[in-house]
């Protein structure tokens, strides 16, 4: 066989070869791309997305859309020829599989941890859009889990509502850890709580819950921070009451990314006239009880995915707001958020058409 042949037989032999590794072998990479928007004024799936009962309510027009994105399975196995297919993708972003399921975390935690955390966010959301509408809300400190073969397992239940710890009143979710660590390891710490069976039978009822009961529970030591503290296993979290019935119907959506959007569609739903002039504003972003808004993940794809179903304005968490500036789908103004109240000034901008004065974001 002459040379020349024969190079070029190995040389393809040895493509091949490379190309069959690409397509066999996993590596530990996951994809991130846009996923789908939906607009918090509309409906989705047939139905609206925020129904509210109870309580006067507005038609709204223009969008106010929250975004979303999409990622492979925890149990998807990536292969070298799909990652750098996604690594030259401009609308796909590759990232190493732990970003998305840290700690070998299965698909059935990570879809759990980010039901939870999107019904937090609605939770959130209300009590926020109605802060800013001065309506008063009832909110008080409860069991939000309890953690298995913990000394507080039996003991305390979700749902429980903590009155005090050592007969000192709480008032937030932090005063708990605060109270339980100023105890050592071993040492007996008292629960005064609202059984959670209580506390939901006053709620039906519309009555303050009076029966409280004292629970004592032994500390046992963590120290996962390098430091032995005093633990009982449980997390607090605050539970609350709203005056009317406010819905979020959307499935098949996790994490507390849609906060910021479903508060401020609550908000446009309480109030007359339009937030957005009839303009297509997207947007993201988690939401606290006093109406602060924090960073999410995946901001690249949810600026391309709200460019992409037409909107025009996009409300970008200040911290997030570096990443987003780097690569900005053409036609897309990204405005500068902290607060509730920064998004609100922002929309006024746009309905009257001054938006010449918006917050943008900046590459860092």
């Amino acid at each position: 066989m002459p040379r020349r042949t024969a190079t070029m037989l190995a040389s393809t032999l040895m493509l091949i070869a490379l190309l069959c590794a690409g397509v066999f072998i996993p590596v530990p990479y996951s994809e991130m791309s846009p996923g789908p928007t939906v607009n918090t004024l509309g409906d989705h799936d047939g139905e609206p997305v925020l129904q509210i009962s109870g309580r006067k309510t507005y038609e709204a027009s223009g969008h106010l859309n929250m975004t979303t994105v999409r990622v492979t399975s925890a149990d998807y196995k990536m292969n070298l020829v799909e990652a750098v297919y996604g690594w030259l993708a401009h609308d796909n972003k590759v990232v190493p599989h732990d970003t998305l399921y840290p700690d070998g975390k299965t698909e059935e935690e990570s879809t759990q941890e980010n039901a939870e955390e999107f019904s937090q966010s609605q939770e959130s959301a209300k009590v926020a859009a109605l802060k800013e509408l001065d309506i008063p809300v009832r909110s008080w400190v409860v069991v939000s889990t309890v953690v298995k073969d913990s000394p507080a397992e039996g003991k305390l239940h979700a749902g429980d509502v903590i009155k005090s710890v050592d007969g000192t009143t709480v008032k937030q979710p932090a005063d708990v850890a605060e109270l339980v660590t100023e105890h050592k390891p071993g040492e007996d710490v008292v629960f005064t709580v609202v059984p959670a069976k209580e506390q939901a039978a006053a709620e039906k009822e519309n009555r303050t819950a009076t029966t409280t009961e004292k629970v004592t529970i032994t500390t046992t030591s963590s120290d996962d921070t390098g430091e032995k503290r005093a633990i009982v296993g449980i997390s607090a979290g605050t539970d609350h009451t709203f005056p009317f019935s406010i819905d979020i119907k959307l499935a098949d959506v996790g994490g507390p990314s849609a906060g910021l959007m479903f508060a401020l569609g609550i908000y446009d739903k309480l109030t007359p006239g339009d937030l957005t002039g009839g303009e297509f504003v997207a947007g993201t972003g988690t939401i606290d009880d006093d109406g602060t808004v924090g960073p999410i993940g995946g901001i690249e794809m949810k600026t391309v995915g709200a460019r992409d179903k037409g909107a025009r304005y996009f409300l970008t968490p200040a911290d997030n707001c570096a990443a987003a500036a780097e690569d900005t789908p053409d036609g897309l103004t990204l405005v500068k958020v902290k607060t509730i109240d920064d998004a609100l000034d922002a929309l006024k901008d746009i309905r009257s058409g001054d938006t010449d004065a918006l917050p943008s974001c900046t590459a860092g």
